[in-house]
């Protein structure tokens, strides 16, 4: 069974991205921040996936082919929260594929080539799989067919995400598997706790 990575990620613009981390290290320095993490993620990515970049603002298009190079499809997310945002990439997936899809950000450098592996062999034994972050929000979604309740109704940018997506699986009478939870990059100690695990997201 193949897989597809669905990468949801805003343009690396300054002050637009990694604004918590800015606050401490500058915007110019946060967006290098950003534009690392990023690239990080994208290398990580098993081979044999599909991978497809949904981005942030829609005129962005050429700037992030630009920086992420023409191997992925590009796509502007749609309007609304982020639940709107998710639910319609997710859509555009099935509407054309029935491989799993994982939705990943730029914000986790811990979700490794090895880790992502583990999430696609869960996959063929539960319809949904979540990585948990350790701030209450996830850092990885992976779906075997749409499910657009998951995406309802979401606090999201608060601790209750995760907590809300698991209350949605149940009301739906979904299983799913999880996996340790992991930590964003999102202030400089984090960012710190990163380079020691990934000295190479300092080049």
């Amino acid at each position: 069974m193949t897989t597809a990575a669905a990468l949801m990620l805003k343009a690396p613009r300054e002050g637009q991205v990694k604004t918590r981390l800015a606050l401490s290290i500058g915007t110019v320095e946060a967006t290098r921040v950003y534009r690392r993490l990023v690239e990080h993620q994208i290398g990580q990515i098993p081979r044999g996936w599909g991978t497809s970049i949904h981005f942030t603002p829609v005129n962005a298009g050429d700037e992030m082919r630009s920086w992420l190079g023409t191997a992925h499809s590009y796509w502007p997310q749609a309007d609304g929260d982020l639940g709107c945002r998710l639910s319609s990439a997710m859509q555009l997936h099935f509407a054309t594929s029935s491989t799993p899809l994982v939705f990943l950000g730029g914000d986790c450098p811990y979700l490794t080539t090895s880790r992502l592996g583990e999430v696609a062999k869960l996959l063929r034994e539960t319809g949904v799989v979540l990585v948990p972050a350790i701030d209450g929000g996830y850092c990885l979604l992976a779906l075997r067919r749409p499910l657009e309740r998951v995406f309802s109704a979401i606090p999201w940018g608060t601790a209750a995400v995760a907590n809300e997506t698991r209350q949605r699986l149940r009301e739906e009478g979904i299983a799913w598997k999880e996996l340790p939870p992991l930590e964003d990059v999102d202030d400089e100690m984090s960012w710190a706790r990163a380079k020691v695990a990934f000295p190479d997201l300092e080049t």
